[in-house]
């Protein structure tokens, strides 16, 4: 089951680095926009949509990679005095329910890309960008990978009920690359 785990969370992770990327993008293209706007008076509106298109990625992929470093909001207060195999069970159900929240979103997000993708759906602001059935890619995408880590969490509670003397160590921090 560890190994399940880490492969799961390996995913998780190189779609963080992607989201991590993103970022910067989104810094360099926001600093780029303000320099042409005030300095050479120049707002193309690819560049403006293109900053809105970023944060897409930076939410939906930052989602699950959020989970995997437990840099999510939880309430502690109760759980943190249950026993061991009873925080087990909390985050067996927790993530039972991220489970089925990521893949149900994710069933009916693709109908809803599919019938972008058909009809070619693009910017309808002239200058803008074309293909917008990529950015509504990352919805699937994004929810999916929340299903993905909240299986592996699954995963982990399960080694946590079953053997309490040994649980699987968790991500601390956003420098972490394995857990």
């Amino acid at each position: 089951m560890r190994t399940a785990i880490k492969s799961l969370e390996w995913l998780v992770e190189q779609m963080g680095g992607l989201a991590r990327f993103c970022v910067l993008a989104l810094v360099l293209l926001v600093a780029t926009n303000v320099i042409l706007r005030y300095l050479f008076s120049i707002g193309p509106v690819s560049l403006q949509e293109l900053e809105w298109h970023l944060v897409s990625p930076i939410a939906l992929l930052g989602l699950s990679y959020s989970m995997k470093h437990r840099a999510d909001v939880r309430i502690d207060v109760l759980y943190e005095r249950f026993p061991v195999r009873g925080r087990a069970i909390v985050d067996i159900i927790a993530s039972l329910l991220t489970v089925a929240v990521g893949a149900i979103i994710t069933w009916l997000s693709i109908s809803y890309v599919s019938h972008s993708y058909q009809m070619g759906e693009g910017s309808p602001d002239p200058g803008g960008l074309a293909m917008r059935y990529l950015l509504k890619g990352f919805i699937p995408l994004g929810f999916l990978l929340l299903a993905v880590q909240g299986f592996a969490d699954v995963l982990r509670g399960l080694v946590q009920f079953t053997n309490p003397q040994n649980p699987i160590a968790l991500a601390n921090s956003f420098n972490s690359e394995s857990s």
